[in-house]
């Protein structure tokens, strides 16, 4: 079998940066001192005058963000998502959230998948952070065609964006004819008619993964990939609540307060279905090698496939 293309989406968003710097004149980047890391500095490298180094002062940098929005710009703020969400929260909510600013905000490095850097670094609290801003809208892209797709659509889009990207490099799975990004539009992977897996970010090619292994014991999963967590496609949502009654979601994030939260808030007003959240739950993470945190905090395809066995109870 050829083997699988494999790109951290931190990359991709470097690489975006730097086609969208070409086609846009207002575009500039923010950086708190970790440019090698967040790949900033392939911006940094080709439109240096644009390319803004604000120390390790994550906070001033949100702020300056916000002001150089207010003079036209479109400003990509960005640092690892423990600081852009965590440290900088409060200028996040009231400098950029509160007057609902253009601000985008790269946030790399997000998850357990940060690995060696210890659960200090691995934020899994930040979707649910930003999804509680007024306003704010959240992207968590699955791989390197998404997450270049994801960087166009947010310099497009009038008002604060969160973007999540990660450290580990992870398979591509979008490329196919007929991909389309949308904020707000999750896609079927792959169809099903006894459950419905609903992935986000590094978990969805894990989630089709599952989806062949459930297969072999006679389960039909269909996949869904919900790039966007906010505004969430409540449609898809309740479609897939509707035809398969089971949901299970995935995330490389706390179950409190990320995609599976934001599903069961849509099942709870409308009804329809079971749901069953497979994701950090309530621990923090710890020091090790990415692949094997994904695989012990059970997000890899054997782990999602083994909860999701159980879940299924007599669908089988």
């Amino acid at each position: 079998m050829p083997e699988v293309k494999k790109i951290a989406t931190r990359e991709s968003y470097g690489n975006a940066l730097v086609e969208l710097g070409k086609k846009y004149e207002n575009l500039v980047v923010l950086d708190a001192d970790l440019a090698n890391a967040t790949k900033t500095d392939k911006f940094k490298k080709v439109f240096p005058e644009r390319h803004i180094d604000c120390g390790i002062a994550e906070a001033n940098m949100m702020g300056i963000a916000a002001g150089l929005s207010a003079t036209g710009k479109v400003p990509f703020a960005s640092t690892f998502a423990m600081f852009a969400a965590g440290r900088a929260f409060e200028q996040v909510r009231n400098s950029i959230g509160y007057p609902h600013l253009n601000v985008k905000i790269g946030a790399t490095h997000a998850g357990i998948s940060v690995g060696e850097d210890g659960a200090t670094h691995q934020c899994n609290e930040d979707i649910a952070l930003m999804r509680a801003i007024p306003g704010m809208v959240v992207i968590n892209p699955a791989d390197d065609v998404e997450a270049r797709a994801a960087v166009e659509a947010a310099y497009l889009h009038d008002g604060p964006v969160y973007l999540r990207f990660g450290r580990l490099a992870v398979p591509v799975v979008n490329d196919r004819p007929g991909y389309c990004f949308e904020i707000g539009k999750g896609i079927q992977l792959r169809d099903g008619t006894d459950m419905t897996l609903i992935a986000t970010g590094l978990c969805v090619s894990h989630a089709l993964e599952a989806a062949e292994m459930l297969a072999g014991d006679g389960i039909s999963a269909r996949v869904i990939n919900i790039h966007t967590i906010k505004p969430l496609d409540e449609e898809l949502v309740q479609k897939a609540a509707r035809e398969t009654g089971r949901l299970v979601t995935i995330e490389e994030h706390s179950v409190i307060g990320g995609l599976g939260s934001a599903v069961c808030e849509v099942v709870g007003r409308y009804g329809g279905g079971r749901v069953k959240m497979i994701g950090i739950q309530d621990v923090f993470g710890e020091s090790g090698p990415a692949a094997e945190l994904i695989h012990k905090y059970g997000l890899d395809g054997e782990g999602i496939y083994r909860q999701v066995r159980d879940f299924a109870g007599s669908t089988k």
